[in-house]
């Protein structure tokens, strides 16, 4: 079965904090870089990670509701590897995350994250707000080509 397209490829060097004491990217590594190719998505689609309200003190963010990784090989110190993602589904308040790891053209993990557009207010529990249809449109473009419109 052929790898899905990924709309959006950025590439990290693995550092030497990455590693655990086996010289390998140690596990955790993966879900910061998850995350940094998330939000160079949201930079890329025009949407704010975080949008401040200052009259109010409030923030619109998306808070992770799951996160998943299966690792397949190992990279090291030094190593560049080359994360794609893209958006798997986009629901009315959430967004679904894949994720594809290679190192020189081999796959190293998969990943999924699934957030959640959300009202945050001090002293409250965060709030689902609806995605609205302009930016459900510019994040549509990075829904990868098998999943669909």
């Amino acid at each position: 079965m052929p790898a899905p397209i990924l709309p959006l490829a950025t590439r990290r060097r693995v550092e030497f904090r990455d590693t655990d004491a086996a010289g390998i990217v140690h596990f955790s590594a993966f879900f910061f870089w998850m995350e940094s190719a998330e939000h160079e998505l949201l930079r890329a689609a025009g949407v704010p990670v975080v949008e401040r309200n200052d009259d109010d003190g409030s923030t619109v963010s998306w808070p992770r509701v799951s996160v998943t990784c299966d690792y397949m090989s190992t990279v090291r110190f030094g190593d560049e590897i080359d994360i794609f993602v893209r958006i798997a589904e986009i629901g009315r308040s959430s967004l679904t995350y894949g994720f594809r790891f290679e190192h020189a053209g081999n796959l190293v993990a998969e990943g999924k994250v699934v957030t959640v557009r959300c009202l945050m207010r001090a002293g409250r529990r965060p709030e689902p707000v609806a995605i609205a249809p302009a930016l459900s449109e510019r994040l549509a473009q990075f829904r990868a080509a098998d999943e669909g419109s």
